[in-house]
């Protein structure tokens, strides 16, 4: 392993230099070099070798020459498998044989001639092979440096002159306008030749008023119309066969598909093939079939702009249209999105680079900031629906089914009576969203408010049993798809535009919202710094300080571990009843991951529980037996020694059988919390740990796995499996002496922030000092298995 040239040891750990990660210690990297991404470029790279090894490079020769013929010549020194031509940057071409003997051939040879030309061939450029860095194909940098930005920014008087300048810097130019029309045009008079009476029709970043110098340029199909030609023309073809059509060229791309039946895959394999073959200075052609909306990509040379195609997409045309229109209506809703959208691009929460990925994109970005206007008292911009109410009968339009009803222009809109300044409504948002439970929650542009999440638990949208697939497939989905953040389209009802964000990426969201927050209670954001230093949004936009920065108190910090409400992962049986919960579902999920923590403590980690369980509220709880207990709870977690105990008058964890989303209730006088009770709930454990689970488990696990039927999942991913890895330990476990002692503290988040269970850790008894090695493996862990086990 020391001697392998990928990896470079460090003092604490090791780096993949192939794979670009670290990797921190030996244990992990024997399994990482056993992993498929290395594996995967380590084969690549082979190939890339060796593909190196059996080309050579050839230049010389005339404009006109085609590959075939280059291919042809060469096949005098043996089979030639792919000639690689670039005539645009310069005239070269790379000829790769099937065998290394056949280059050593070519270029033995001292002369080459191809049409009375002498050709140069030598061999081709060896590189080194490297991973494509994340940063490479982004495209999101402005035109401007960050250093001339912060200088521009701090000669500002005011944060509102800051944001004003962020739309006068970053808002597409006159000669970026100019450039996508001509494409468009130029686009146009390509299709049209093939697909008559056919629109190519702008939408998002480049139209809706938002767009910046590097936005792609996303545009429309629509062959309504063409269908509408090819209709007729076949009825004429049939009253009058021998008459032939006017445009022979149309009716040969005509005659070859049925627009009216054809799928999305071959839609977009028509518009790759006009793109790649007819249309001048287009090339990275790139169709996207398994996107929501099936999308083809290119690249334009000369104008130096990049761009989709959707076939038919009239959603995505109004929805264009509504972001326009709420940009006329206040002049400072720009100046908003646009510091909003780089904020979150120098925090790293949106902007995915290649247009897909856990971030944030900048469609749901915008929806963020124009709901936080709605929801502003007084409100900023009306709901939809309220501008429904305010159109006239001639705006009426409803697109695939879905109500797209507003005024076309600002004139009818009455103006709106909020006067804060824009510094004011940065500092709202933020402080909003930082204090905002996106888990347990929908936001509803259409309403203009936020919708409960219990109206959508009910539904089953989870469903992927083998026979719901294929219906699944033939027909939209018809509800949204929930996740750590949930912001409805403001037309399409059921689709959630952050249904990609990933957890992680909520948690970054959440903490950035919190930092921002904090920062612009500071006199460093409202006010022009006298001595030069950054201010502003020029501090806002800074990066974190790389490195520890932590103080006593972070270090003394109690061992927290969160398991978020995931709605996604929950059984349709417990979501119904969630649902049917209302605001008290909060309660319910708590005592359904409070019964699932037993069992993994217990059944799974096979700790022993002490003798009662404390469970403490400022409520009355009821027992199994009817009878009422109060408990008084006025002390915090690290006061809790003092809070009064309840025996549970049970000794056994609870059962996954025996959660609250049962209808029968166990026997014995277990405590239940009351659904309508207020928040925090909190629950105290006392746990002992005799064995080390933690140690060796992810080997252990590999060992059972090749003596079982059970397929590998990852860690937490199975109880039965991580249930015999525990029990595997405890029976090899020569010196069961030193045990582990340690209290776990369960308390409900949510309303103001976001819906989670913290669990608070704190050893009480660890004379061999392993608890900070048993927390760091609950840290992964433990959420993991409790996830799993929710979802049965």
């Amino acid at each position: 392993m020391a001697t392998d040239p990928d990896i470079k040891t460090l003092t604490n750990g090791f780096i993949c230099k192939l794979c670009d990660v670290k990797i921190p210690n030996e244990t992990s990297l024997v399994a990482h070099m056993k992993g498929k991404k290395h594996q995967h470029l380590c084969r690549l790279r082979a190939k890339r070798k060796a593909q190196e090894e059996n080309s050579v490079y050839v230049s010389g020769f005339k404009p006109d020459t085609s590959t075939s013929e280059l291919s042809e010549y060469f096949q005098q020194f043996g089979p030639v498998s792919e000639v690689i031509m670039d005539k645009e940057r310069s005239l070269y071409a790379i000829v790769e044989f099937t065998e290394s003997t056949s280059t050593e051939a070519a270029l033995a040879q001292l002369q080459h001639r191809l049409d009375g030309l002498k050709l140069r061939v030598k061999p081709r450029e060896r590189k080194e092979f490297k991973l494509a860095s994340k940063g490479k194909h982004d495209r999101t940098k402005p035109h401007i440096s960050l250093e001339k930005l912060n200088h521009e920014l701090c000669l500002m008087s005011s944060v509102n002159e800051q944001m004003q300048k962020m739309v006068e810097i970053f808002q597409l130019s006159e000669n970026d306008s100019k450039a996508r029309q001509l494409l468009i045009q130029l686009l146009e008079e390509v299709f049209i030749e093939f697909l008559p009476d056919c629109q190519i029709v702008p939408f998002g970043s480049s139209v809706n008023t938002f767009g910046s110098h590097s936005c792609d340029l996303d545009l429309v199909l629509d062959l309504e119309n063409t269908k509408a030609f090819q209709n007729r023309t076949r009825m004429l073809e049939q009253q009058t066969p021998e008459k032939q059509s006017e445009d022979g060229q149309s009716e040969d791309i005509l005659s070859d598909i049925n627009l009216a039946t054809a799928s999305p895959a071959e839609l977009l394999e028509l518009v790759a093939a006009i793109l790649r073959k007819c249309t001048p200075g287009v090339h990275k052609i790139q169709t996207v079939s398994s996107a929501r909306l099936p999308v083809v990509k290119f690249s334009h040379r000369q104008l130096n702009l990049q761009g989709d195609i959707t076939i038919n997409n009239r959603l995505a045309v109004r929805n264009t249209r509504f972001l326009q229109l709420c940009s006329g209506l206040d002049s400072r809703v720009r100046p908003l999105v646009y510091t909003v959208r780089f904020w979150a691009k120098q925090k790293q929460i949106a902007g995915n680079p290649s247009g897909g990925g856990p971030l944030l994109n900048n469609y749901a970005l915008t929806l963020l900031v124009l709901f936080y206007l709605q929801t502003i008292s007084p409100p900023v911009l009306p709901s939809v629906e309220q501008l429904k109410n305010m159109a006239c009968e001639e705006e009426e339009c409803v697109i695939d089914g879905w109500d797209c009803t507003f005024p076309s222009q600002p004139i009818g809109v009455p103006p709106s009576k909020n006067t804060d300044d824009l510094c004011t409504l940065l500092f709202g948002f933020f402080t909003y969203f930082s204090k905002f439970d996106f888990p347990g929650s929908v936001l509803s542009l259409r309403a203009g408010r936020i919708l409960p999440i219990t109206d959508f638990l009910s539904r089953d949208d989870m469903s992927d049993t083998a026979e719901n697939l294929d219906t699944a497939r033939q027909k939209p989905a018809e509800h949204p798809k929930l996740g750590p953040v949930n912001i409805l389209d403001p037309f399409e009802f059921f689709h959630n535009v952050a249904g990609n964000l990933t957890e992680r990426t909520h948690k970054n969201l959440r903490r950035e919202f919190c930092e921002a927050e904090k920062y612009c209670r500071s006199q460093q954001y409202q006010r022009k710094s006298s001595k030069g230093k950054s201010w502003g949004l020029v501090k806002l936009f800074s990066p974190h300080a790389e490195g520890p920065s932590c103080s006593h108190d972070a270090l003394e910090k109690v061992p927290e571990i969160n398991i978020p409400f995931r709605a996604a992962i929950l059984t349709p049986s417990f979501r119904t009843e969630l649902s049917s919960a209302g605001e008290a579902f909060r309660v319910l999920w708590f005592k359904k991951v409070c019964s699932t923590l037993e069992v993994v403590f217990n059944e799974i980690l096979k700790c022993t529980l002490s003798d009662h369980v404390e469970i403490s509220q400022d409520q009355t709880f009821t027992k199994d037996d009817g009878k009422d207990v109060e408990i008084n709870n006025n002390q915090s977690l690290d006061n809790s020694s003092h809070q009064h105990t309840v025996q549970s008058g049970i000794k056994r964890p609870f059962s996954i059988e025996e959660g609250p989303s049962c209808s029968s209730s166990p026997q014995g006088k277990r405590m239940r919390l009351d659904p309508t009770a207020n928040y925090p709930e909190v629950v105290h454990w006392n746990w002992t740990q005799k064995h080390p689970v933690w140690a060796g488990r992810r080997k252990i696990r590999r060992i059972l796995l090749k003596t079982s039927d059970e397929s590998s999942k990852p860690e937490g991913g199975c109880s039965s499996i991580e249930s015999r890895v525990t029990q595997y330990i405890i029976e090899n476990d020569s010196n069961p002496k030193e045990k582990v002692q340690f209290r776990v503290d369960a308390v409900l988040a949510g309303n103001d922030e976001c819906t989670n269970a913290v669990l608070k850790f704190k050893a009480t008894d660890d004379p061999a000092g392993h608890f900070q090695d048993f927390f760091h493996f609950l840290d992964t862990f433990l959420p993991k298995m409790v996830e799993t086990l929710l979802a049965k």
